[in-house]
């Protein structure tokens, strides 16, 4: 597991830190702890969906910024460094009414002061239901 820089992290470790937060709010569960990528699920329902009864575009770019953000921390030494967003971005390929969608970050460059994550979620039948990117900086903790 050379990626990852924490690597007891389990999908049960990851869970523990939804408390209290958007995270455990709007339903994210962390599933799988790969050994280059990380997983979640989130439901579609009434926490997720926009008026006209589908997934709101901002709840799946929360699902990616989560799993962007902790893969690059799950990266990192958290005694030295510390991982902030820079820049997200998302295409929302199919609308999705119902069930449950599945985020799968990969990293694209793991470097010293940058990373970037591509993040697929996709709806219960594995289709594509949006592709998103995020930018983390790497920073010095202070």
């Amino acid at each position: 597991m050379a990626l990852w820089f924490n690597t007891t992290a389990t999908p049960e470790s990851l869970n523990q830190w939804r408390s209290g937060t958007m995270v455990e709010h709007i339903g994210i569960e962390y599933t799988v702890v790969g050994e280059d990528f990380l997983e979640a699920t989130m439901p579609v329902d009434y926490r997720t969906k926009q008026p006209a009864g589908l997934l709101h575009g901002g709840a799946s770019v929360a699902l990616a910024e989560t799993l962007g953000s902790v893969a690059a921390f799950l990266c990192i030494d958290p005694a030295k460094k510390m991982c902030v967003g820079l820049e997200i971005n998302a295409n929302h390929i199919r609308s999705v009414e119902n069930g449950t969608v599945t985020g799968v970050a990969r990293p694209l460059h793991v470097g010293n002061t940058t990373h970037v994550w591509e993040i697929r979620i996709s709806n219960d039948e594995g289709k594509l239901c949006c592709i998103s990117r995020i930018t983390m900086a790497i920073l010095d903790k202070r």
